[in-house]
């Protein structure tokens, strides 16, 4: 027997198998191009809702507003009081507003790129 495979019956790497390469890298990276989007569609969800609940003047106490509230907090947490207004109402959408556009924009825009890619 002459074969140099450690095991007989089994493809070695450097043999291509199945579709190519190339289609391959490109559903992987459409794959991670969706993750982004998703992830940056669901960072902007959360900013969304803490806004609409804070509008609506929900109960703070509840733990699904306070979950939201928290949450909301960590991902707006590099733009707090970027604005300073008197009006309260205002100040919440422009501050956890700015977070959710940018946070779509940057998303979407990584994935166009790696989609074109």
């Amino acid at each position: 027997m002459n074969s140099t495979d450690p095991v007989p019956g089994y493809q070695t790497y450097d043999q291509s198998s199945g579709p190519d390469r190339s289609a391959r890298n490109q559903a992987a990276t459409r794959r991670t191009a969706l993750v982004i989007c998703t992830i940056a569609d669901i960072a902007a969800a959360l900013l969304g809702l803490w806004i609409v609940l804070y509008l609506l003047d929900a109960n703070q106490s509840n733990a699904f507003v306070e979950f939201v509230r928290g949450t909301a907090n960590w991902l707006s947490g590099w733009a707090q009081d970027i604005f300073t207004m008197d009006t309260e109402g205002l100040r919440v959408v422009l501050n956890y507003g700015l977070p959710a556009v940018i946070y779509l924009l940057v998303g979407h825009g990584i994935a166009a790129r790696l989609n074109r890619a």
